[in-house]
């Protein structure tokens, strides 16, 4: 396991559940670029509402079950590592919104 400088970055993805790479899931995509490129994690989160760039509305809904629900993909590391990998992440991204910003790194360990 590599550290993380306390200072690092937090690269923040946001996507639609239906978006697709290559066939694959784009989430599972970017999660697996990540990996590949030795960045420290990635997290996917699932929304139950949310709307873009187009205003059109996703949502859970008892009888109005959507199916591109919103994705956020979290990255915590080094701002050089994160910056290595926006290159490969963005011809990936169609419709998205990705944001870059400041991250306090406290903790980064995993029990062995």
């Amino acid at each position: 396991m590599t550290a993380i400088p306390r200072e690092g970055k937090l690269l923040r993805i946001f996507i639609g559940e239906q978006d697709k790479w290559h066939g694959q899931p784009l989430y599972e995509a970017i999660v697996q670029l990540a990996r590949t490129d030795g960045l420290a994690g990635a997290t996917c989160l699932k929304g139950f509402m949310g709307y873009g760039a187009k205003s059109r509305l996703h949502t859970v809904k008892v009888l109005r079950l959507s199916e591109d629900l919103p994705i956020i993909i979290e990255i915590v590391d080094s701002e050089e590592k994160i910056q290595r990998f926006l290159p490969k992440l963005d011809p990936m991204i169609g419709d998205g919104l990705v944001t870059l910003e400041k991250a306090e790194v406290l903790v980064y360990r995993a029990n062995v």
